[in-house]
């Protein structure tokens, strides 16, 4: 992820925010559920509101304004659905992170987000302490994805991209180590998980990872693996 930037200011909020406030943007078309959102959110020090968005094409708009850290995005909205504005801001912003609200784990739809560029998803009835979990944990780069889901997408995944050549592109700059870490990254595993299978310490995976998203010009581990198996870096 790259440094976060000092807040970008909401008059309504207070001005004692932390300067490395995670900058976040909240995406829904019903108000109830960003107001529901934003009652959850807009107490913890840790989190800044800088923009809310009631649709897709909103959403777009806002994002290249403020350039948030993280979204917080609806997947079916009326007027553009998630998984296009994923896919738009994702191509202009890609340090963006995304995060998708959903009322139902839909493998389809789930799978279409994460290859538009999310970085998971969470339920629309979270609660508060879990949802500031999923937002921190992919604020540093993580994923809100399990072993076993992580698995069955990137195998879905492989299926639907075909074998593709590593050409000279960015994945072309992975150093061997990296590239075995990133095929871990692809079954789903931890960094405490890689850092046994590799006999190192959790401090030189993390090292790893973050050189693999800087290469890779990706913003979490769920978007690293999916570049890994894209560009047919991993099988």
């Amino acid at each position: 992820m790259p440094n976060r930037q000092s807040p970008l200011q909401d008059p309504a909020r207070p001005s004692e925010l932390a300067s490395n406030a995670i900058r976040l943007m909240l995406v829904d078309d019903h108000p109830l559920v960003l107001e529901g959102l934003r009652s959850m959110l807009s107490t913890d020090p840790e989190i800044e509101i800088v923009a809310e968005a009631t649709g897709g094409r909103d959403a777009i708009a806002k994002a290249q304004a403020v350039r948030p850290e993280l979204i917080l995005m609806d997947i079916r909205m009326t007027d553009l659905d998630g998984i296009a504005a994923t896919r738009t801001i994702k191509a202009a912003l890609p340090e963006t992170a995304i995060v998708m609200l959903t009322m139902y784990e839909n493998p389809d739809y789930l799978f279409e987000a994460v290859r538009a560029g999310a970085s998971g998803y969470v339920l629309k009835d979270v609660r508060r302490e879990p949802l500031l979990d999923a937002i921190r944990t992919v604020a540093d780069g993580g994923s809100l994805l399990n072993q076993e889901v992580v698995s069955q997408f990137m195998r879905r995944l492989a299926a639907s991209s075909g074998r593709r050549d590593r050409g000279s592109g960015p994945a072309n700059q992975l150093t061997p180590r990296e590239i075995d870490v990133l095929r871990l990254i692809t079954r789903g595993y931890t960094n405490k998980e890689i850092a046994s299978d590799l006999s190192v310490t959790v401090a030189t995976v993390k090292t790893h990872v973050e050189h693999i998203m800087q290469k890779l010009q990706v913003s979490d581990r769920t978007q690293a693996a999916v570049q890994a198996v894209t560009l047919g870096v991993v099988s």
